[in-house]
C-alpha cells in the first residue's frame, strides 16, 4: 500500500504542472471536440511510458547522452511552433467562435495525430514519466513497482478526463472573446519558455 500511495503522490506532483500536454487537453475541452479521445490517448501515452519507466528504460534514457540532446531541440522547435501558434490565434481573436460552431471542428484522426504529437514529442513527458517515475521506481523491489504503476497510473486517468471534462463548467466565462484571447496569449508563454528551457538545456550537453 505505501508503494501504491507513493505513485499517487509522485505522480500527482508531476502530471498537474502546467504543460503543453495539459495546456492541449485543456482547450480541447473548452472546444469540446474529441474530449474522450483526447483523454483517452494522453492516458494511454501514459500507460506506455510509465511501464517504460519502471520496468527500467528510464536508467538508460537518463544516460544515453545523444537521445538526450535529440529530445531536447526537437521538443524545443515543435514547442516554440506551438506556442507562436496559440500567439497568433490570440492576436487574431476568432478563437471563441469556435465554441459556438461545429464548422472549425478537426477531424477524429487530425486530433488523435495532435495529441499524440503533443504528448509524445515534448521531451518533459519523457522526463517526467520515463526518468523521473523510472529512477524512483528503480529502488523499488518488483511487487512495490506494480504497486507504484497502478497508483500513477490511476492518477493519470482520474487527472485527464477531470481535466478534460470539467472544462464546461468553465464554457460560459470562454464566450467572452477577450478570455479566450488571455488563455491562448498564456498557453503560447507557457510553450515558450517550456521551449526556450529545452533549447538552454539541450545547449548544456553539446561538447564544448
Amino acid at each position: 500500500m505505501n508503494a501504491f500511495l507513493h505513485g499517487i503522490f509522485v505522480t500527482g506532483s508531476l502530471i498537474v504542472a502546467i504543460g503543453a500536454q495539459n495546456a492541449f487537453v485543456l482547450k480541447q475541452g473548452l472546444l469540446r471536440q474529441h474530449v474522450f479521445a483526447v483523454a483517452l490517448v494522453c492516458f494511454l501515452c501514459d500507460v506506455v511510458l510509465f511501464c517504460l519507466g519502471v520496468l527500467g528504460l528510464g536508467s538508460f534514457i537518463s544516460h544515453h547522452h545523444t537521445a538526450a540532446v535529440a529530445l531536447a531541440f526537437i521538443g524545443a522547435g515543435f514547442l516554440c511552433i506551438y506556442g507562436l501558434r496559440a500567439w497568433r490565434s490570440a492576436y487574431r481573436g476568432n478563437a471563441s467562435l469556435q465554441l459556438d460552431s461545429g464548422a472549425n471542428t478537426a477531424s477524429l484522426t487530425k486530433t488523435i495525430l495532435l495529441t499524440l504529437s503533443v504528448t509524445l514529442l515534448n521531451p518533459h513527458v519523457y522526463l517526467d514519466t520515463v526518468v523521473i517515475i523510472g529512477g524512483i521506481a528503480g529502488t523499488l523491489a518488483w511487487q512495490e513497482k506494480i504497486a507504484f504503476l497502478i497508483g500513477g497510473l490511476c492518477v493519470s486517468a482520474i487527472w485527464f478526463f477531470s481535466l478534460a471534462y470539467g472544462t464546461r463548467f468553465l464554457i460560459p466565462l470562454f464566450k467572452k472573446p477577450f478570455t479566450w484571447r488571455v488563455l491562448d496569449f498564456v498557453i503560447g508563454a507557457i510553450m515558450l519558455m517550456i521551449a526556450w528551457g529545452l533549447f538552454q538545456y539541450g545547449m548544456t550537453l553539446l561538447p564544448s
